[in-house]
């Protein structure tokens, strides 16, 4: 897209309007950066709230006790609950605003497009393709800014995201089928191109905005949390993300850079093993798209593929979250405080979780070893699925929750994985000419350069123009002690 002027003086118009300050990603990875007026007014303001100001809670240092910031917010599970004697540590998606960190990603694809004058929002309208949680932090951070969002995911996706779109204001565009179908969401989204040229794409799987934003907030956290976690001697062994939109996995390129030596694994689901054996099919682990290879994913990085039965990741998720599940954990000595908590772990969260569980065995990694991964969102995303699970099996009991640890959570083993060779990585780098080529209107050009490493690198070196342009923008917009309507 190409800037404009008009567009950015109409933008720039709208955030003077709105009081409207827009943080750097430097102040998203270190919240001490931001203005002490800002930093104060914050806890007097509800983090679901419609606020501009909420813009500066974009970061994984929420401490939703004091509405301030505090350390990165990660949750370490032990050994006697995942079986294996590597550290397993995810960072907490849940104090994000929405909800889920995905609103970080919407940030990183709208923001750049705001700034530099090739978005409009008294104009033009947001489109958020999604399989669930970023549309909803695309509607977020299109509400602080006073445009119109539309959110285009499947429509058998959970409820609570539909009353939530419903809530905020968006227009929804329900697509047919479940997580696994995306071709049909790039239908719908080729559908407003063709009907609505005033709307504005941010698709996520092909957005660098998505792969820059975590590789500049997501993986500096994640380093953070092993600094403050990690004795002498330990090893920093591995990021494990859900291929989805492949934004989370851009987190591992920098760790790598960080940690040479350490693996990057590549989690999704066994009914739809699109990277695994080149398959397809339906599955229940909302939040990960699937048959096809996003854009954005630089396979050339990805050490290990995992695909994680949904039926695991369904029935661990209900031992994480009914209390029978909760008494019989504590019975076996699993650390009460640690089991309060396990709630905030959503079902790709314990998607995540199974995977580093099994990179962990595979790479027989020992108690020196952290693994770190993201815990996207949380249960309270999926209330209804766990009163449809009661609806169909029953109430949870301990007799269920003993057969679910063992089998499920305790059991889980090295099958459905594969260690990638570089053949194996061109492959998968191949497969993505079938749905960007063929489908989407990328040429074979734009995706040769994909496999070259100086592209992904060339594409990091973006990260400090973009706070310089955010900060200009700001000076002109002229907003300076605080922000909010």
């Amino acid at each position: 897209m190409t800037p404009n002027l008009q567009k950015r003086q109409n933008a720039l118009a709208r955030c003077r309007e709105r009081h409207i300050v827009i943080p750097t990603l430097a102040q998203q990875r270190d919240p001490g950066l931001i203005p002490a007026a800002i930093r104060s007014a914050l806890p007097g303001v509800d983090m679901q709230a419609p606020d501009p100001i909420n813009l500066f809670r974009i970061t994984w240092h929420n401490d939703p006790a004091t509405g301030g910031f505090g350390p990165v917010s990660a949750l370490e599970l032990p050994s006697s609950l995942t079986g294996v004697p590597a550290r397993i540590i995810g960072l907490v998606g849940k104090h994000f605003p929405t909800g889920a960190h995905k609103v970080g990603a919407a940030f990183g694809c709208l923001v750049p497009r705001l700034v530099s004058g090739e978005f409009d929002p008294t104009t033009q309208k947001a489109v958020w393709p999604s399989t669930g949680n970023y549309c909803r932090g695309g509607a977020f951070d299109s509400a602080l800014l006073g445009c119109q969002a539309v959110a285009i995911l499947p429509k058998e996706m959970s409820q609570e995201r539909f009353r939530w779109l419903e809530s905020i204001g968006a227009e929804i565009i329900a697509t047919p089928g479940c997580e696994s179908n995306v071709k049909e969401i790039f239908d719908a989204c080729w559908e407003i191109r063709h009907t609505q040229p005033q709307s504005v794409i941010f698709n996520q799987f092909e957005e660098y905005g998505n792969y820059l934003w975590h590789l500049g907030v997501t993986a500096p956290a994640a380093e953070e949390v092993f600094r403050r976690l990690a004795g002498p001697g330990d090893r920093f062994a591995g990021w494990v993300g859900a291929t989805g939109s492949a934004g989370t996995l851009a987190a591992g390129d920098y760790l790598k850079q960080r940690f040479p030596g350490c693996h990057i694994t590549v989690s999704e689901a066994l009914q739809c093993p699109t990277l695994l054996r080149n398959g397809f099919g339906a599955h229940r682990i909302e939040g990960i798209g699937d048959k096809h290879v996003p854009w954005i994913h630089n396979v050339r990085n990805s050490d290990l593929v995992t695909a994680i039965d949904d039926e695991a990741a369904m029935r661990v998720f209900r031992l994480f979250c009914e209390p029978a599940g909760h008494q019989w954990l504590v019975r076996q000595s699993i650390p009460a405080a640690v089991v309060a908590q396990l709630p905030l772990l959503g079902i790709s969260s314990v998607c995540n979780m199974l995977s580093a569980i099994k990179m962990a065995r595979y790479y027989e990694l020992d108690g020196d070893d952290l693994v770190l991964t993201c815990f996207t969102d949380s249960a309270a995303m999926y209330a209804s699925r766990l009163e449809e699970l009661t609806a169909a099996y029953g109430t949870y009991g301990e007799l269920a929750a003993a057969r679910d640890a063992e089998r499920y959570l305790w059991g889980a083993t090295t099958d459905h994985l594969r260690e990638l060779s570089f053949v194996d990585r061109k492959a998968l780098h191949n497969l993505k000419y079938f749905t960007w080529v063929e489908q989407q209107g990328r040429s074979v050009e734009e995706l040769n350069a994909l496999w070259s490493p100086a592209f992904w690198t060339d594409l990091q070196a973006q990260l400090p123009e973009w706070d310089r342009q955010i900060e200009a923008f700001n000076a002109e917009v002229g907003v300076r002690e605080g922000v909010g309507a």
